[in-house]
């Protein structure tokens, strides 16, 4: 959703040749194949296919073939984007090759390290060339770091251009048809965090305040396997009116958060593409690295125990936020993306 509009932006810019490389970090073809397909990014030029493992063994992985082809390809530098363990990996090895690193959706900061994503964050921002930044609280944060103001670019949010650009064909979706909701109303869950999903405590503790709302509204929840796996391994049992489905693909998740009346979530983008939608998002963490949703949007922390995310329910039954469109969320980052990268490398000549 982030390489897309960065890729369009740069079509018929003959002065870069853009090298797309998938790491395979997500490999499956739910996560990963109907994506390219949805957003109609071109197959990629190497595919390091990774797959699964620990943090360190899959950094690590990632880190040993993608040296390969940066020394074959010799880019003059390297876009990395996100948060996840390929963000840091290639910006580790693409600073030690002396190659520029440029970091799209830097700047943003839970302010916990025990988050994987943070210190990714973290690490990727601290060897970043050029700091290509969502929201003003990135910018603050990499100041307050000690990064130089004319190393960052507030550009938007590239995600919302993915959502700007495909919400009309994804309304077009039957996915609500094929799961027989129709014009139901209906929640939408996604969990995914291993602090969420591999602690039973917790586990259980949002599955029972899921339990509770869907009393009140019908919950989807499009499961990953690895999750199935932990709810039967903490004997939570699916309530009958929290509907289990398969993994969705980007045009039939967007038609379904759209269409929603709550997303519950633990996922940064989500937080973001439900403000632009205008959906309200229970955020099932105890913080976010993206303030602009709770300031500006319609998000609200709910944080992991039971009382908590009924309480946020309430707010959202009771007086729902009219949520605003965060400044330069507008679906023209991946423009000022090319803009800054290409300033940035006029003047290193």
């Amino acid at each position: 959703m982030k390489v897309a509009p960065l890729m369009a932006a740069f079509d018929g810019d003959t002065t870069f040749e853009l090298i797309l490389v998938h790491t395979g970090q997500h490999y499956d073809d739910s996560m990963s194949g109907s994506f390219f397909r949805d957003l109609r990014i071109k197959t990629p030029d190497h595919h390091l296919e990774v797959g699964s493992g620990t943090h360190a063994q899959q950094t690590a992985e990632i880190m040993k073939r993608i040296e390969p082809v940066l020394l074959e390809r010799k880019p003059a530098g390297i876009v990395v984007v996100g948060d996840v363990n390929s963000t840091a990996a290639a910006a580790l090895v693409a600073a030690k090759l002396g190659m520029a690193v440029i970091h799209a959706e830097a700047g943003l900061r839970s302010f916990d390290r025990t988050m994987p994503e943070e210190i990714n964050r973290m690490v990727t921002d601290a060897i970043s060339d050029l700091l290509l930044v969502t929201e003003e609280s990135g910018r603050t944060n990499l100041l307050a770091e000690g990064h130089k103001a004319d190393q960052i670019a507030l550009v938007g949010n590239l995600m919302v251009d993915s959502l700007r650009t495909h919400l009309e064909e994804a309304m077009k979706s039957d996915v609500r048809d094929r799961l027989g909701i129709g014009e139901r109303r209906y929640g939408l869950v996604t969990l995914h965090r291993p602090a969420n999903v591999d602690d039973e405590n917790s586990l259980r503790e949002i599955v029972g305040a899921l339990g509770v709302i869907s009393s009140d509204v019908e919950l989807y929840w499009p499961m990953h396997p690895r999750t199935k796996s932990r709810l039967g391994a903490a004997g939570v049992d699916a309530l009958s009116r929290i509907h289990i489905i398969e993994p969705l693909g980007y045009l039939d998740f967007l038609h379904m958060q759209a269409k929603c009346a709550v997303v519950l979530t633990d996922s940064g983008g989500i937080q973001e593409e439900s403000t632009v939608l205008g959906v309200p998002c229970l955020t099932l963490r105890d913080n976010t690295e993206r303030p602009i949703t709770i300031e500006c949007g319609t998000n609200y922390l709910a944080g992991t125990r039971r009382e908590g995310i009924l309480a946020a329910w309430e707010q959202v039954r009771e007086s729902p936020k009219t949520g605003a469109i965060p400044p330069l969320w507008d679906g023209k980052a991946g423009v000022r993306c090319h803009e800054a990268i290409s300033t940035f490398f006029a003047q290193r000549g």
